[in-house]
């Protein structure tokens, strides 16, 4: 990369980066992702600090997220997280357990209120979608940003109770104006820089949520002229996304829609070993945004240590970190461009292998993209 971009001039101090690798898959494609990113930053000074965290930090620590993990994610401006769990610990209480003890806190801790899921269907990995080849014809793009804090997840009261002999169990969905203006106007900034083409998803036929939902965004579309905003409920949505995909670019919604209908996409893609993700806070770390960055698929412990995992992922995750986190779109672009070219050139993971194909394992993946870097 050259290293006199207007980009690179800018970043006029180091980049400190948390480097939570985690269980199962997680250290080896982490590995392949920090080859890929001293590849492409080149003349950037990217600090990295590697700790424990999930099973392998209970493990050693018998916590799943340390105080030396959180402090030094703290004294970060970004954290690239691998993935966490397994079944050597489903066994323990559900709130010790990898995923709830470490990643929620996280979210938690660092008021991560937006999680972006891109649902990226390559144009030459359009057969393992499960929709018709003339749906899917060309590829899709579409990036799902939900709501990650508020909602039917954390609203009070939350409780299993007794009542007249049986047991009544109670969630409450609570969202603020402030909430939704925070995440729709997020959503109207990352359309503007794509398509200009903004879906925002409720339920305002039924749900109050909805009512306010809709209203926030209506009004705040006032400040985005440039782009085109449409509603749909979210019974309609998750049947136009299997119906017309290439149809949306950018789509908003609340906590709970946004679990449900990201996942539908992903699985529309055909793998979401591909797929990366963002959660983004409302913190500035000087001219830094933080956020946390991982795949969208999980540990994969039945193939840990065999070298065969995709690290495609989770260097994507990588890529959103420069963007989102950094500001460094150009070389984010790079490294995308560089997952789609060794795609094009026919490297397959086994878990996206097909005919007449070059299958490799994760270090050969990781490789042949930091090859075909600009």
């Amino acid at each position: 990369m050259n290293s006199e971009t207007t980009e690179e001039k800018a970043v006029t101090k180091s980049i400190k980066v948390a480097v939570l690798p985690g269980d199962g898959i997680g250290p080896e494609v982490m590995a392949q992702a920090i080859e890929v990113l001293n590849a492409a930053c080149q003349g950037i000074d990217l600090q990295f600090t590697e700790r424990l965290v999930g099973g392998a930090a209970i493990d050693a620590t018998g916590k799943a997220l340390p105080e030396e993990t959180l402090e030094t994610c703290s004294a970060s401006d970004a954290i690239l997280f691998g993935s966490v769990g397994g079944p050597k610990w489903e066994s323990l209480p559900p709130n010790e357990q990898p995923e709830r003890a470490a990643l929620l806190p996280l979210r938690k801790h660092f008021s991560l209120f937006a999680n972006l899921r891109p649902a990226i269907c390559f144009p030459e990995l359009t057969a393992a979608s499960p929709l018709r080849p003339d749906i899917v014809a060309g590829g899709f793009d579409i990036l799902c940003i939900r709501e990650l804090t508020g909602g039917l997840y954390f609203g009070k009261p939350k409780e299993t109770r007794e009542e007249k002999g049986e047991k009544v169990a109670i969630d409450t969905m609570v969202y603020r104006a402030s909430e939704i203006e925070r995440i729709a106007r997020l959503a109207f900034e990352i359309a503007g820089a794509r398509k200009r083409q903004l879906t925002s998803v409720d339920k305002m036929n039924v749900l109050e949520n909805g009512l306010l939902w809709r209203s926030v965004v209506k009004q705040l579309a006032g400040s985005y002229p440039d782009v085109e905003l449409s509603h749909l409920l979210v019974d309609n949505a998750a049947m136009q996304f299997i119906r017309n995909p290439r149809a949306f670019d950018v789509v908003v919604t609340e906590n709970t829609f946004g679990d449900i209908l990201s996942d539908e996409l992903a699985m529309l893609t055909g793998s979401i070993g591909m797929l990366p993700s963002a959660s983004l806070g409302t913190g500035q770390r000087g001219p830094y945004r933080f956020g946390l960055y991982e795949p969208s698929g999980g540990s994969a412990p039945d193939i840990a240590g065999k070298g065969i995992a995709n690290p495609i992922a989770q260097i994507l995750s990588a890529a959103m970190m420069l963007q989102y986190s950094f500001g460094l779109d150009a070389i984010a672009k790079n490294i995308d461009a560089a997952v789609r070219k060794t795609i094009a050139a026919g490297y397959r993971t086994r878990d996206i292998d097909s005919p007449d194909c070059k299958l490799v394992g994760t270090a050969e993946m990781g490789a042949a993209i930091r090859e075909n870097l600009s």
